[in-house]
């Protein structure tokens, strides 16, 4: 029997138990970034949060299908049907071509991804590559009555569609009374979103069409590659709360108007980042890049940081904040350590339905892990379990009696597995099996050159490299047996 999930589905408003579409398997889409500029904090907050929960999903026993898309044409300046193509308007301030930009910083998004630890996507579309798959639907919607034709342009008839609004709690009435009058617009009703927008001259993005020489609105697209690769109902979509409205409801109209039936299960919603307590913007001079994060913080602390917060939660970012994430991290890994030099050369292979509950109730906290992940992936009770070990395990060590080494061996590889293979917060060479890192190569190497001078009773030496090694965080602890171990206290 699989683990009973629980999860907030942002359509129904309520905490669900989750059913999946077909038995033991998973689909999931989440929409992906737009490649016109380097992704920043909330990009990271967002996906991190998902990757996570595709973790959690695999580690539980489901077969998962992760689909995230790249946006590379389509998503114009005003999150909707006005302005400019945001990658068109980057690629002529740099007069370079579009796919230039597209290339690169699809580049640098995958980059900043694999810093943080985020699993690629086992299918990464581009909407340019399904243009036939675009045009296709919109030819559907037109001919079922829900889309219409207008000066080279495709629109949709939100008053065809009378649930739209469900997903954001929006009413098409308010919609229209709220929208701005714009003589020159073509719309049926104002609330009616594109499916397809004329390319007017000078136009570098542009494909033919039965309506003319043109591009797909950003809607369409995740409607079109979610389904393609999916199907016409799966399991869940999810996204920041930003794209609730217009992208998320008009995803669900368009879907379920052209097939007749759900188009999503459940609907995810991560919440966004404020920097310094307010929102983060370009013109406020505010806009964190992960670049730029990662300039400061080492990704990993980066990831901890966003993880110690519920993906439906705010999450303010700050240097602060983030500096006292790498303390909390850096305890753990001194924990991971000391387990590590504990279990020698051993290791332990971890059965999680028959964990011991001495010394250390390894059963108690993998509920309470278990517990929190389970709840709508609840990542900060999930982590606070594993902290409200490392207490125990530092009074096991430190009460002199000896923790075996097979059962070191056991819960570095419990931990490992939890905090490592699901949360992603420990660093990859961390916690494998050669357990060390180039930063704990370094410092042994100090260890050593330090008790050469001890030796040779150079001791001015010797306390050198103690005192520079203190400064920069690590405290050396030397044992009654002779040797020599270190903590970090950043």
């Amino acid at each position: 029997m699989k683990t009973e999930i629980y999860l907030f589905n942002s359509l129904t408003r309520q905490k669900e138990k989750f059913f999946p579409v077909a038995e033991g398997r998973v689909g999931i889409y989440v929409c992906g970034p737009t490649v016109y500029n380097h992704s920043h904090i909330g990009h990271g907050k967002s996906y991190v949060s998902f990757d996570a929960i595709v973790r959690f999903f695999r580690f539980v026993g489901y077969k998962v299908l992760y689909v995230q898309n790249i946006t590379d044409v389509g998503h114009l300046t005003d999150n909707a049907d006005q302005g400019d193509d945001k990658i068109e308007k980057e690629a002529k301030r740099d007069k370079i071509n579009p796919m230039e930009i597209v290339e690169t910083f699809m580049r640098s998004y995958f980059e900043d991804m694999d810093r943080l630890g985020v699993i690629r996507p086992d299918i990464s579309p581009r909407a340019t590559g399904h243009i036939v798959e675009q045009i296709e639907l919109t030819k559907k919607l037109i001919k079922r009555g829900y889309a219409y034709e207008a000066g080279g342009n495709v629109y949709f008839n939100v008053s065809k569609f009378p649930e739209y609004g469900r997903l954001s709690g929006k009413r098409v009435e308010d919609l229209v009374a709220g929208a701005r009058i714009d003589v020159r617009s073509d719309k049926k009703n104002p609330a009616d979103f594109a499916l397809w927008k004329k390319a007017e001259a000078g136009h570098i993005m542009r494909w033919p069409s039965p309506w003319g020489d043109g591009f797909p609105g950003w809607h369409l697209e995740c409607s079109t590659m979610s389904m393609k690769y999916l199907g016409e109902s799966f399991d869940i979509h999810g996204g920041g709360l930003d794209n609730q409205f217009p992208h998320h409801e008009c995803e669900i109209a368009q879907s379920e108007a052209a097939t007749g039936r759900p188009f999503v299960k459940y609907w995810l919603h991560n919440n966004m980042v404020t920097v310094n307590g307010t929102k983060m913007s370009k013109s406020l001079g505010n806009f964190v890049t992960l670049k730029d994060a990662f300039k400061k913080f080492d990704p990993i602390t980066v990831r901890f940081f966003v993880l110690q917060s519920h993906y439906r939660s705010p999450l303010d970012y700050s240097d602060d904040a983030v500096e006292g994430a790498g303390k909390g991290l850096d305890r753990l890994k001194n924990v991971m350590r000391e387990l590590l030099d504990l279990a020698g050369d051993k290791r332990g292979e971890v059965d999680f339905a028959s964990l011991p509950e001495e010394p250390i109730n390894l059963r108690r906290y993998y509920n309470e892990w278990l517990a929190a992940m389970a709840d709508d992936f609840n990542t900060p009770g999930a982590i606070a379990a594993i902290f409200e070990m490392l207490k125990d395990i530092n009074t096991s060590i430190g009460s002199g009696n000896a923790m075996t080494s097979e059962f070191a061996a056991l819960t570095y590889s419990f931990i490992d597995v939890l905090a490592g293979d699901v949360l992603g917060i420990l660093p990859t060479d961390d916690n494998r099996s050669a357990g060390k890192s180039i930063e704990s190569d370094l410092v042994n190497l100090f260890i050593g050159l330090r008790s050469d001078a001890r030796k040779g009773r150079d001791f001015k030496l010797a306390d050198s490299i103690r005192s520079e090694l203190q400064s920069m965080g690590v405290i050396l602890e030397d044992k009654k047996d002779g040797t020599t171990t270190f903590k970090i206290v950043r």
